[in-house]
């Protein structure tokens, strides 16, 4: 039987069993809706709460800074849409980057229709954007600036700090949002050290559920509601909370964050293992930072002559899972902004492939994915050209 080598982390996590474990026991016993006055309803909101305490104590800031979600889209859509219609009197002025998330970058398009003006700035080779474009793009009238702290297709990590300190010399009423559903879990992210605003994450990224995510709003923030119904989370994001999935997420966050610094060194461990047993191998092009500037668990490679599509169904037969593309939007091909937004050539536009680890992977796993990538390279690359 052929070995599972799961490297498609970024795409989604596989759950911790102690995850499972605890949402089982809360779904099968402790199943009370948290707005109910019963003892089932007490228990379960103090699972909310005991929950984003730990969450609260994750980021260095209060457990009421803290919305719970259906995932990082919605956490997205609320930090930028709520932010902008909050503001609309005093500001029609929004800023991102070119290479960011579709939760942000399509809402940002949906904004234009309501008639907010948006700034894309540009990004250089390795993704960054600059922190004085940033600065220089803010103007009296911009209400937000949102740039991912993690890109989730070629790893890299922005200056989020020195941006945050940009935007405010230049204009302190400029809200922050900052998309970390990439680097939650894996870096140290303390909204209030790095004048951050708004923070998206994700839980099904973090070896929590899918179906799960966190928006934290700094206190004084107005952002205006866009779902409507019972009034829970004071009114903000109604909806009966997934207690299970909320519970699942912190336990997860924990676990991460308990060992952040030991995971971190293993993860660019094995990414530099897995470069290192690919030295030599012809045709293979690194895109955006390879070394530690970059985040420990993505890699992303481009192949000369073999299209992605391919090469990923034939790590598949092998038992190695990978991602061309995002794969966060949908499963149909599509010409990545990110890699046209640093200047990957054209040919290698449909030839690369992300590999993205996690706590669960081993050298094991990228001994096996730098094997068959020598093995099948060569193959496809002949069985191309004909």
């Amino acid at each position: 039987m052929t070995k599972t080598v799961y490297l498609d982390n970024s795409a989604t996590t596989r759950c911790f069993p102690e995850v499972v474990e605890l949402m089982d026991r809360i779904l099968l016993e402790e199943y009370g809706n948290p707005s109910s006055m019963h003892h089932k309803g007490v228990e379960a909101e103090k699972r909310i709460r005991e929950a984003g305490q730990i969450l609260a104590d994750i980021l260095h800031c209060k457990r009421s800074n803290l919305y719970f979600t259906s995932c990082g889209t919605e956490s997205d859509n609320l930090a930028i849409i709520g932010a902008a219609r909050a503001a609309a009197r005093t500001g029609h002025h929004l800023i991102t980057t070119k290479i960011e998330h579709p939760a942000v970058l399509e809402t940002m398009k949906y904004l234009e229709g309501e008639g907010f003006e948006v700034t894309y700035l540009p990004v250089d080779a390795e993704g960054k954007v600059s922190p004085a474009d940033v600065e220089e793009a803010v103007r009296e009238d911009t209400i937000l600036v949102s740039v991912m702290h993690t890109n989730n297709e070629i790893g890299t990590v922005e200056p989020i700090e020195e941006i945050g300190a940009a935007i405010k010399r230049k204009n302190p009423a400029t809200l922050f949002h900052v998309d970390a559903v990439q680097g939650f879990g894996k870096a140290r992210i303390l909204p209030g050290k790095m004048h951050i605003d708004l923070l998206s994450a994700s839980g099904h990224k973090i070896h929590a559920p899918k179906g799960m995510g966190l928006l934290y709003v700094r206190d004084g923030v107005r952002l205006r509601s866009i779902l409507f119904g019972g009034g829970q989370q004071g009114g903000l994001r109604s909806g009966t909370e997934n207690t299970a999935g909320i519970a699942g997420m912190a336990l997860a966050a924990k676990m991460l964050y308990d060992h952040l610094e030991e995971d971190r060194e293993m993860l660019y461990g094995l990414k530099e293992q897995f470069l290192r047993e690919l030295e030599g191998t012809e045709g293979i092009h690194v895109n955006g930072p390879a070394g530690r500037e970059g985040a420990p668990h993505v890699i992303s490679l481009s192949f000369d002559g073999v299209r992605s599509e391919v090469l990923l169904h034939a790590l598949e037969e092998k038992g190695i899972y990978v991602s061309a593309g995002s794969a966060c939007s949908s499963n149909r091909p599509h010409v990545s902004g990110t890699l046209t937004e640093i200047g990957v050539p054209k040919e290698h536009l449909d030839s690369t492939i992300r590999f993205s680890t996690s706590v669960m992977n081993t050298p094991e796993d990228m001994t096996a994915a730098a094997d068959a990538l020598k093995e099948l390279l060569p193959f496809l690359r002949k069985y191309t050209r004909h």
